[in-house]
């Protein structure tokens, strides 16, 4: 039910209340008053008669002669209650012969000198009242459907009063009740308004007395519930972005175990997908993590772990929040541990690398030592140390090149160049080696690819990278060929051999530093298996891309993109080429 019904009815009610009660105090109180008038005439009356009533007078006559003045029946007794005279009735014609002793108002008179009473009578109500005199009792009869009529009259005044009363104190109430709910009503929609998250709502109501100044409280509420919104929706976007920012994972947990935040790291490295809030069952079942959570709900901070969830190696710490809950820190250690393998394997493969020829050269050298060896053999063990010095000089440029590549020390400046002249001069530079063991070099130019936009000498050492070795892996017979293939995204070259290929298990790492699909013929071949690292690094500061497809007893083709140039490239500075 609305407010203004409910005043409307509250306050009619109240007045109805008050109508009634005073129309009943009214009847109550006006019929007494008219009563015991009416009464006290007929006493005063009764007495008037009385002293009329003497020894000597005749009392029928006596009573006729009141009656006839005074309008009313009269009625005198004797002291013991029988009728000598009667205004309207012979006192043969009265009941009981006359005996009246037993009416109340006889009996009272007796008694007190004065009484009276209410009778019922065919014709209507009659008021009696009787007093006593020195000669007897003198009795009063009037008629009391004067008095209820008079009565009656008022009554219907009084209602009649209250009704119109009433019904303008119903109008007066309608319109308070209006006047009084019509701004109420507009704060009240105002309120829900900004419970319902409609910040811009304000009260338009300017008034004086508790409205007016309810108003102005609800419209400083709602600026300061707005600046405080927006400072916390401010802060909100601050910590998530913070949070995005991070490297770390971070996952926030409520105090009812439902994931509430979790970063795009912490998403990434969970691989969670799950839209916020949801349980931590759809976190990895990982021991570790569940029990580090399960410490943090219980209040109990635990130290960083380190574990491995889903491929990830992770740095694990939780922290249980003041109000209740925990927050999951995950640090990426991937690849940390496997620049620390790398860098183990590349301290390992550089020092087997070089302990080799470093044995044979001080082998040979403590040989040359002695003095009765012959020239013959001195000559070949001069010849060894010198392929050996060789092959470690070649080691050593070689980790400086890559070195120099992959600390940026390098920048190609690309330009564009003639394929089929790079292409000749791979194939004159491998010529001597092909011919030695009997492969074949060719080269196929596409017409849509005669020129790749890169770095002459990083194409040059490219080329020569990728020519060398599949002549050193190429069996005699074979052969071994360049070729340019247009892309929409660049220029493909690559080159094909026809050699003993590579087992699908070390194609993904034949572009890491030495490592080599077979290590003893990779030496034996007097290979530093750092060519092909090389070659990727320079491929891709040109911004391309290398690829190695292979199957083993039919070859191997390796092929470089070079992207295209793009409008408005200028050649950034550069210290230097990788090549020698």
């Amino acid at each position: 039910m609305r407010l203004t019904t409910r005043l409307f009815l509250g306050t009619l009610g109240v007045v109805g209340v008050l109508a009634i009660w005073i129309i009943l105090v009214v009847d109550i109180r006006l019929r007494e008053s008219t009563l015991d008038e009416s009464r006290h005439e007929l006493e005063r009356q009764a007495w008037l008669v009385a002293a009329l009533w003497t020894a000597d007078s005749n009392a029928e006559l006596v009573a006729r002669k009141a009656a006839m003045a005074l309008g009313h029946r009269v009625t005198l007794l004797r002291h013991d209650g029988r009728a000598v005279g009667d205004s309207e009735l012979a006192l043969t014609e009265l009941v009981g012969g006359g005996d009246f002793s037993q009416l109340p108002e006889v009996a009272q008179a007796l008694r007190d000198s004065v009484g009276w009473d209410i009778g019922q009578v065919p014709s209507g109500p009659e008021l009696r009242v009787a007093v006593q005199a020195p000669q007897g009792v003198v009795r009063l009869t009037s008629d009391a459907a004067d008095i209820d009529a008079a009565f009656d009259s008022v009554r219907r005044g009084v209602a009649g009063a209250a009704l119109v009363a009433t019904a303008l104190a119903a109008l007066v109430a309608w319109l308070f009740a209006r006047t009084l709910v019509r701004p109420v009503a507009e704060l009240g929609d105002v309120a829900r308004g900004l419970a319902a998250g409609d910040l811009t709502r304000r009260p338009s109501l300017t008034a004086r007395g508790e409205v007016g100044d309810l108003a102005d409280a609800l419209h400083r509420l709602a600026e300061q519930l707005t600046g405080r919104l927006e400072a916390l929706k401010a802060e909100e976007a601050l910590l998530g972005a913070l949070s995005e920012a991070l490297s770390e994972g971070v996952v926030a947990v409520d105090r009812r175990a439902q994931v509430i935040r979790i970063n795009a790291t912490g998403r990434r490295l969970l691989r969670v997908h799950d839209k916020v809030p949801f349980a931590i069952d759809q976190l990895p079942r990982d021991r570790a993590l569940r029990d580090a959570l399960a410490a943090a709900l219980r209040g109990e901070g635990t130290d960083t772990a380190e574990v491995i969830i889903r491929g990830h190696t992770l740095m694990l710490a939780a922290r249980p929040l003041p109000d209740g809950g925990a927050v999951l820190a995950l640090y990426d250690l991937t690849q940390i541990r496997k620049l620390e393998t790398v860098r183990r394997d590349f301290v390992a493969n550089v020092s087997h690398e070089l302990r080799t020829p470093l044995t044979i050269v001080g082998g040979f050298a403590e040989t040359l030592a002695e003095e009765e060896l012959p020239t013959e053999q001195r000559r070949l063990f001069a010849a060894k140390i010198l392929v050996n010095a060789r092959r470690m000089q070649r080691i050593v440029d070689d980790l400086l090149d890559l070195s120099r590549i992959e600390s940026g020390g390098w920048v190609p400046l690309p330009e564009s160049l003639d394929m089929g002249q790079f292409a000749g001069e791979a194939i004159t530079a491998a010529g001597q080696a092909a011919s030695e063991k009997g492969v074949l070099l060719t080269a196929e130019v596409a017409p849509d690819a005669t020129s790749v936009h890169a770095d002459p000498t990083a194409l040059r050492q490219i080329l020569g990278n990728l020519v060398h070795n599949a002549v050193r892996y190429t069996a005699p017979g074979g052969k071994v060929h360049i070729f340019t293939e247009s892309r929409a995204d660049g220029v493909l070259v690559g080159v094909r051999d026809t050699g003993s290929g590579i087992a699908a298990e070390h194609l993904p790492r034949i572009f890491e530093r030495f490592y080599r699909a077979d290590p003893a013929r990779s030496r034996d071949e007097g290979g530093t298996g750092l060519g092909l690292a090389i070659v990727r690094h320079l491929v891709e500061a040109h911004g391309g891309r290398i690829q190695a497809d292979s199957t083993p007893g039919r070859g191997t083709t390796i092929t470089a993109l070079f992207p295209r140039p793009t409008q408005g490239t200028t050649a950034p500075a550069t210290d230097g080429s990788p090549a020698r």
